[in-house]
C-alpha cells in the first residue's frame, strides 16, 4: 500500500489548499479531471511513487480545501495560481506535471503565467474549447452550459451522464484492470460532483486559454499532448489533436478513454513514467 508521507493545508488566496505528498524521486503533480480530488487515483499514483516524489491536491472547492466563499466563481487561472503556490511550497526546481482534461488546462494556464516553473506537462485528454475551431467550440460550449444548467436544477445525475457522453464514457461498456473496483458515490463525492458540474464547468464554458498562451507556454515548458486509446468519440480527443497541431508535435496515446488513470492505473502510470522518460 502506498504510505503517505506528508498531508498539509497551504493558505493560498481565498482558500486553504490541502495536499499529499508520497514516493520518491523528481517531483511530480498530478492535476485531477472532474470531481476528482488528491485520492481520485491512489492506486495510479502508488505505483508513480516508485519513480517520482508524487503531489496530489484537493481543487478549490471539493473536499477537504477549505474556501473562504464556497459560492464565488473560480476560473481556471485561479486554479492554476493554486497549483503555482502549491509547487513554491514543495520545491525551487522545475516540476513534472500530469494534467488531465480540467488538470491539464490548469497546467497550460500555469506554465504560460510562470514560465519555467514546470519542466514537462503531459496534458492528457485536455479540457480546452478555445483551441477548436470556433462551430466546434460553440457546440462544446452549449454542452457545458446544459450541463451546468441541469446540475443547478438538482439534477447532477443527469448531468454527469451527459458529461460522460460527452466525453466518450460509456457506462455499459467500461473496461479496467484486473483489479480496479468503482468509488462508491459517497456524499462528500456528491458534494465534490456538484461543485465541479457548476463551479468548475462555467468558469471552463467561459476559459479563454488559445494558441497563443500554448505557444507561450511551450517556450519553458515541454508540453506533451496527450489522449486515450479510446477516447476518440470525446470532446477532449479532439482538442488534444488540436494541441498537438498547435505545437506541432506528436500525439501520445495512453492506455483507456478519458478516465484511464482511474480504470488502468497500472497501464498509465507505467505510460506516464515511459513519457517523462523519454522527454528528460
Amino acid at each position: 500500500m502506498m504510505t503517505t508521507t506528508k498531508t498539509a493545508l497551504l493558505p493560498v488566496p481565498g482558500a486553504e489548499v490541502y495536499y499529499e505528498v508520497s514516493g520518491d524521486g523528481p517531483l511530480l503533480i498530478v492535476g485531477q479531471s472532474g470531481e476528482g480530488d488528491a485520492r481520485r487515483s491512489a492506486a495510479m499514483v502508488e505505483r508513480l511513487g516508485e519513480h517520482y516524489t508524487v503531489a496530489t491536491y484537493d481543487r478549490r472547492g471539493l473536499s477537504r480545501t477549505k474556501v473562504e466563499d464556497p459560492s464565488a466563481p473560480v476560473p481556471p487561472r485561479t486554479h492554476a495560481e493554486d497549483v503555482h503556490h502549491l509547487l513554491a511550497d514543495l520545491t525551487d526546481a522545475p516540476a513534472l506535471m500530469l494534467g488531465c482534461s480540467l488538470g491539464a488546462l490548469y497546467g497550460l494556464h500555469l506554465a504560460a503565467a510562470h514560465p519555467g516553473q514546470l519542466r514537462v506537462l503531459i496534458a492528457h485528454d485536455p479540457a480546452t474549447p478555445g483551441l477548436l475551431p470556433p462551430a466546434d467550440r460553440a457546440r462544446i460550449e452549449r454542452t457545458l452550459a446544459a450541463v451546468e444548467a441541469t446540475t443547478r436544477e438538482g439534477g447532477w445525475r443527469t448531468a454527469i451522464a451527459m458529461v460522460a457522453a460527452a466525453t466518450g464514457l460509456d457506462p455499459d461498456n467500461m473496461k479496467t484492470e484486473s483489479g480496479v473496483t468503482s468509488v462508491p458515490m459517497t456524499a462528500d463525492r456528491e458534494a465534490n460532483m456538484t461543485y465541479y458540474l457548476t463551479n468548475d464547468v462555467a468558469g471552463l464554458r467561459r476559459d479563454t486559454l488559445g494558441a497563443a498562451e500554448v505557444i507561450a507556454a511551450a517556450a519553458r515548458t515541454r508540453i506533451v499532448p496527450a489522449a486515450g486509446a479510446d477516447s476518440k468519440r470525446a470532446w477532449n480527443h479532439q482538442c488534444a489533436e488540436a494541441l498537438a497541431a498547435v505545437l506541432d508535435a506528436p500525439l501520445a496515446e495512453f492506455p483507456g478513454g478519458h478516465n484511464g488513470n482511474t480504470a488502468f492505473p497500472r497501464a498509465f502510470a507505467a505510460r506516464v513514467h515511459d513519457v517523462l522518460t523519454e522527454t528528460a
